[in-house]
């Protein structure tokens, strides 16, 4: 295995990447299947809760595979153009600037679309004939048809708790792409993380975790979401730099999580219950 010669930002400048492997702790078998769909040159669908490890997941894939990789952060502004590209003046001349998107069709990258249902639906059909068996990125308004490079792989990924009808997924989309189901880890392996992300004792990366498996069935009593495993490392971090547990939960995890007064005040009092 090797790391990516470099890797791309969002607005399409090439970087060199990261020498040391951004560390990944796998869960199952997502590593062999992404690598299997990767071989065949399959478009992958990552679905699950914020936080949970997707975008640091597709990092791993890109060092592993030896791939540049570009991250595009979807919001409801993203248009088409955003992606693909548009024409620019540049010293008195009009030139076609590639997008993030043409320029890891061009160079055979990773293009990943994190949060892909945030963008507008006419903007996603831009991926369609990419994410077929035709590989082809249509540049309308330069009048190019650009043919995927081999080693191109699209992924996107999206949080189905977050789905409704404004902000889904449409079939002709979904079908075109391999599907691999994340979820926040086992207590066990999700102490792991958070010890070696956070750098605490393990005592305190465990009893984050047991903070965390309390709060998150308290969607289903007006949470808005879950506490992700990001915010039990950066709980996690604070303690390490000197802060006490349950003002690092506090600011943290709580006060990140919700506003909401007598939420505030259960969640405070499922720490002190749970960190003592």
């Amino acid at each position: 295995m090797r790391a990516p010669a470099a890797a791309a930002r969002a607005d399409g400048v090439v970087e060199p990447a990261p020498e040391a492997e951004p560390w990944y702790r796998a869960v199952g078998d997502e590593i062999a299947l992404f690598e299997a769909a990767a071989r065949h040159r399959m478009p992958v669908l990552l679905k699950g809760p914020t936080g949970c490890g997707k975008t640091r997941f597709v990092r791993h894939m890109a060092w592993r595979l030896g791939r540049p990789l570009v991250t595009v952060a979807c919001h409801d502004d993203l248009a088409a153009s955003d992606l693909t590209g548009r024409f620019l003046v540049r010293g008195g001349e009009t030139v076609w600037a590639d997008g993030p998107l043409t320029q890891a069709v061009r160079v055979g990258a990773i293009a990943y679309l994190d949060e892909v249902v945030e963008a507008r639906q006419d903007t996603v059909v831009v991926l369609h004939p990419l994410a077929d068996d035709r590989r082809l990125l249509p540049l309308e308004r330069a009048g190019e048809l650009v043919e995927a490079h081999p080693d191109f792989q699209l992924v996107i990924s999206y949080n189905p708790g977050y789905q409704s009808l404004a902000k889904e997924l449409k079939p002709s989309t979904r079908q075109r792409f391999v599907a691999l189901d994340f979820d926040f880890p086992p207590p066990d392996v999700e102490t792991e993380i958070v010890e070696r992300e956070a750098g605490v004792e393990r005592g305190i990366a465990a009893g984050l975790v047991r903070l965390a498996v309390r709060v998150r069935p308290l969607r289903d009593r007006g949470l808005a979401e879950a506490p992700s495993t990001r915010l039990l490392v950066h709980a996690g971090r604070l303690v390490a730099a000197g802060l006490e547990p349950r003002r690092a939960c506090r600011v943290a995890i709580t006060s990140a999580l919700t506003d909401d007064p007598e939420l505030i005040r259960t969640l405070g009092e499922i720490a002190d219950a749970v960190l003592g």
